[in-house]
């Protein structure tokens, strides 16, 4: 897995690839077998699939589009089999990249996605890993906070360039939020053809979206092929840390596994504890009253038996939508409270086991996997985006906000008006009446239907004024009994590396500067804390634009150009300079007013107690791969 695994041998007679061919993903087939055979004629225009979206079947293209691409490729894997594909005469890969990618997006593809391509689909190596290493006579050391993805990530880029480093954990292990949501149905909401690492994709993933575990291991896996592990301080956990200037360095205290207080230093500093590791309770009153278990999703207690009881759940969002319907069967009455509906996204397969036909056919066609990829990565770079832009002309901005925004709800909406079309009375609660992408929207498979739909399921709308020591009371006084209390509120999202301390240059505390209003050059670095870098920091939280992985590779290779420009500089630490945050920050709070998330009043994790949108990168991926790949010297002051 240290690339790419290796492609295997086609073995299969003529049936066996008839057969496999019916579980294909064409449009990433073809392309892959055009590219490994030469034959760009496979690439016929009328082929094409009609619509570049998740959850599409073939991507829209019409059954004669899907026969005759299958006749093609049939004879096209008959040929490879055989060894009568023909040598190709050098080329120059680009050229191929241009027509594949024009074929399957429709449209001629910027040059400006070229490089950013060749990077991300690299076959053969590791396009993103650092092409220089430190002088081993430079005494330079750093200091990693979390072992979750992008820790992970991290610790391997350092390894490469043989920067020394120490990842601070927490927890018992690594994984982070895989790690720590350990509730029933946790799953993904990206497939893992994008929800992983550019240089170690797996091809045998058993699920499109995989469940908790599966991505536990796959991490785990990561961290141990890599050799991370062995850096790794478990159960261990950063109180404070501090600059000092006289030395350029950063000076941790550690809360160690027996309760004991330790000091660590390092010349750099990493914070990749996430926005979502701090569950958020909500201001209810009497939440401590409650006389039977209860717990927040994030921390599910194993130990609470739900067989048969009464069970009121709080919330509506993601890991609700994920959980409720994995418990439902199993508990006698569920009471759910629902503040604001969600917009639930039509995926059919989220649920699904790869079939086995395409599980082969990923692992023995050359650029298959890499190309199904593409198809992923292409939709979530300028995908939804359009439809996530404000028209400032569009008349009715409190339900859409643009013609293409409209065109997406009405689309969500005849979704759910067909899942729940023979319940009225639970269609008009959880029709939302924002505009779609205002707030996370949901992955659905239709389970979210028939769950409420369940004679033991009550979706509650009403606001809820306390909490007693038998149940939950909502604002029309009626008492909603309970022997289980599960919230699935959310996490502390805008408070940004809470509960640590951090202090940097002139003494200047991070929370105190940011007075509830985090922000950081890139989402990365803050001014006056120099060498201090944050991964999955402020606006950089994606809505409909990408993976987090795909962000975290971005971050990553720019905190290893800040060290190489220390290193090659002769530099001690670097900092931000406060025009260029200042100026970064204004574009981006811009930007995001030009966003449904932005504009629209509904209650979302993605801004801050004082409105500002603090987690929502507002552009594409290219823009952020563009001002990610190197940093510019200029941004910053040296000491």
């Amino acid at each position: 897995m240290a690339i790419a695994q290796a492609i295997q041998p086609i073995t299969l007679d003529d049936e066996g690839l008839r057969k496999a061919l019916e579980d294909a993903f064409l449009p990433a087939l073809l392309p892959a077998m055009a590219q490994v055979t030469g034959d760009m004629s496979l690439l016929d225009d009328s082929l094409r699939p009609g619509m570049m979206a998740p959850g599409v079947p073939q991507g829209g293209m019409t059954p004669d589009q899907q026969d005759r691409a299958k006749a093609l490729l049939f004879e096209a894997l008959r040929a490879l089999r055989d060894g009568r594909v023909p040598p190709q005469p050098p080329h120059p890969v680009e050229d191929d990249l241009r027509r594949i990618m024009h074929w399957m997006t429709g449209a001629p593809v910027a040059e400006d996605y070229v490089p950013l391509l060749l990077e991300e689909l690299a076959e053969d190596r590791d396009g993103r890993a650092p092409a220089w290493r430190k002088d081993p006579a430079i005494a330079f050391s750093v200091t990693i906070i979390g072992a979750g993805m992008s820790g992970i990530l991290a610790a391997i880029r350092l390894k490469q360039a043989g920067v020394p480093f120490t990842i601070i954990e927490k927890n018992a292990d690594v994984g982070g939020t895989w790690f720590e949501n350990t509730y029933p149905g946790a799953r993904v909401d990206v497939s893992n053809m994008f929800y992983s690492y550019s240089f170690a994709q797996k091809a045998d993933w058993p699920n499109f979206f995989s469940p908790q575990g599966v991505l536990l291991d796959y991490f785990r896996s990561i961290a141990d092929e890599y050799g991370v592990r062995e850096h790794i301080r478990f159960n261990t956990e950063v109180t404070s840390a501090a600059f000092d200037e006289a030395t350029c360095s950063w000076r941790l205290k550690l809360r160690t596994p027996e309760g004991g207080e330790e000091t660590l230093e390092s010349q750099a500093l990493i914070a990749a504890a996430g926005q979502l590791n701090r569950p958020k309770m909500p201001p209810i009153r009497g939440i401590d009253r409650f006389a039977g278990p209860s717990f927040h999703s994030a921390r599910w207690d194993h130990s609470v038996n739900l067989k048969g009881k009464r069970v009121a759940v709080i919330g509506t969002g993601a890991s609700a939508a994920q959980f409720i319907p994995a418990i439902a069967p199993k508990v006698g009455e569920l009471t759910v409270f629902q503040r604001t509906p969600p917009w639930f996204v039509p995926v059919p397969t989220y649920h699904d086991a790869v079939p086995s036909g395409l599980s082969w056919l990923l692992t023995h066609v050359p650029n298959y996997a890499h190309w199904y990829r593409f198809w992923l990565f292409w939709f979530s770079t300028d995908g939804l985006l359009p439809a996530a832009t404000v028209d400032k002309s569009w008349p009715h901005p409190e339900r859409s906000v643009s013609e293409a925004n409209d065109q997406l709800r009405m689309l969500l909406a005849m979704y759910l008006q067909g899942q729940f079309a023979d319940r009225p009375d639970l269609l008009a609660k959880v029709m939302p009446w924002y505009p779609p992408s205002s707030k996370r929207m949901v992955l659905d498979n239709g389970i979210w239907a028939a769950t409420l739909k369940r004679e033991n399921v009550h979706l509650v709308t009403e606001a809820i004024r306390e909490i007693t020591a038998t149940g939950v009371v909502t604002a029309d006084g009626v008492e909603h009994a309970a022997d289980v209390i599960i919230y699935g509120t959310g996490f502390q999202a805008s408070k940004f590396l809470t509960p640590m301390t951090v202090t940097g240059r002139g003494r200047a505390d991070i929370n105190a500067q940011w007075d509830g209003d985090a922000s950081a050059y890139l989402g990365i670095t803050v001014p006056n804390f120099p060498n201090f870098f944050m991964l999955y920091g402020p606006n950089t939280n994606i809505v409909v634009n990408g993976s987090i992985i795909f962000f975290s590779e971005c971050e990553v290779q720019y905190i290893m150009g800040c060290l190489r420009l220390l290193f090659e500089g002769g530099h001690r630490a670097l900092d931000c300079r406060r025009e260029v945050h200042d100026a970064y920050v204004s574009w981006i709070n811009a930007a995001n007013m030009e966003r449904t998330w932005g504009v629209s009043t509904v209650n979302a994790w993605y801004k801050n107690e004082k409105g500002r949108v603090t987690q929502n990168w507002p552009f594409n991926l290219l823009e952020y791969w563009r001002l990610t790949r190197e940093p510019v010297a200029g941004d910053y002051g040296f000491l």
